[in-house]
This record gives C-alpha cells, structure tokens and sequence, in this order.
C-alpha cells in the first residue's frame, strides 16, 4: 500500500541501507536518483495525497527550522527488534517532528503506536543472521558519521515506485520548540 513520509536524509549512509532494502525486497528500493532510503524520519505516515496547502505548511516548518550538524555513532535496538542509530543531539529532530505533529495533528508520529517517539536512523531488524554485534561489524569503517541536516523531503513508499514528492531547505533562524502534549520520538 503506497504512503508518504517527511525524512530528513542521511545520504553518508545510503549505500548501507540502500543494500539492506536490497538484500529484504528489490521492489521497494528507489530508482528516483533523489530519493535517499537512509534517512531519520520526521513524520511518518503523512497525508497519502498532499495538498498543495499542507506542501506549503510543511514548506513554512522547513523554513523556520535550523539546519544542525549531528552525529550518529552507536548501534542499538528497540524491543521490537528495530536496530538503529540515534542521532546526536536527537533534540533538533524530536523538536521538528513535534512541530509538524501540531501542524498535522491527523497524522501522529507512526500512526501513535508508541508512546514515546525517539529519533533514529533505522540500520536492520533482529533476525537469526542480525545482531547489534554484526550491524556493528558491518558499520565499523563507517561510524561515526558526522552529518548535516539540512533539508526535509516528502518520500512517497510503494512497490516499484518509491520517489521524492518535494524538498525543502532547512535554513531557519531560531529555535524550534516543541509542543506541550505532543511526544516526539520514534
């Protein structure tokens, strides 16, 4: 089933991930050469068929938000056996997802399954051959990665058609700050 997803890409990382959606199911990696498959999500599911009044909501959080220099060095998981990357500081992105959660309040970060969301870059999953040890082994020559945020992108997920809808430029002055009530996280 088709879906969209604001991400802030993390292209140091795309020939890993890139691989891993490879190796899982060819059909959902991208031949848009603008597409990024490693990315940290911002807010996920987003609308199926935007607007062009939520492209321009979405374009007025880009344009408010800083772009930031991070850093992603540790591989660990989640209990359900997501294997990830946190970025740090993790506030920046927890802070957009907030602000686009209270823009969006129909589109809860994935879906308001969890409780607390927190920011991550999405490495594998758990399995008989997957271990935190082997994507550590795997990633060794490549963590630490020291990037910049400094765009958001609509990414529209479907089998054999996964592509960049839009793009905007984080280039804010000031602070984001999130919104009481509204977790940000994974």
């Amino acid at each position: 089933m088709a879906h969209t997803v604001l991400v802030v890409p993390v292209p140091a990382l795309e020939g890993y991930i890139r691989g891993r959606w490879e190796h899982y199911d060819a059909d959902w990696v991208s031949r848009d050469p603008a597409f990024t498959h490693a990315h940290i999500t911002a807010l996920a599911p987003f609308r199926p068929a935007p607007s062009d009044d939520d492209l321009a909501r979405v374009a007025a959080i880009a344009a408010t938000t800083p772009a930031v220099e991070f850093v992603l060095d540790e591989v660990t998981a989640f209990p359900d056996g997501i294997v990830h990357a946190v970025p740090s500081p993790a506030a920046p992105f927890a802070a957009l997802t907030a602000r686009l959660w209270e823009e969006f309040p129909d589109c809860p970060p994935y879906a308001g399954e969890f409780a607390h969301v927190v920011p991550h870059l999405t490495l594998d999953r758990l399995g008989p051959d997957v271990s935190i040890a082997t994507v550590s082994a795997d990633l060794a020559g490549t963590l630490p990665v020291r990037a910049r945020a400094d765009r958001l992108e609509l990414h529209r997920y479907a089998e054999r058609d996964c592509r960049v809808l839009a793009s905007w430029s984080l280039a804010g002055i000031g602070d984001p700050v999130a919104q009481p009530g509204r977790g940000a996280g994974r």
